[in-house]
């Protein structure tokens, strides 16, 4: 399994209804181990997620299916390979 870094900038307009919808698909992801974590930028301007998933391919098939992709809420998408050595966060065998 990978790791995954997204960030994504928002249509600001669309933002508000649709994201109740988004943030049940991430807490459900979660809830499935997939998204690490996620929440907006300090600004409002985006968000950031960090997912685990197989592959890239894998990944975009999951953020694909995301309220925000899928009702144009996402102005601008970046999907980086993340590779996590240090944090309280990481399983001891990492």
């Amino acid at each position: 399994m990978a790791w995954f870094l997204v960030e994504i900038r928002y249509v600001q307009e669309k933002l508000e209804d649709v994201r109740p919808r988004h943030r049940k698909f991430l807490s459900d992801l979660a809830e499935q181990g997939v998204v690490a974590l996620g929440g907006p930028l300090g600004d409002g301007s985006g968000g950031i997620s960090m997912y685990q998933a197989a592959d890239e391919a894998a990944l975009l098939e999951i953020i694909d299916q995301d309220p925000y992709h899928l009702e144009g809420v996402v102005a601008e998408r970046t999907v980086r390979e993340f590779k996590p050595v240090i944090g309280a966060w990481l399983p001891k065998d990492a």
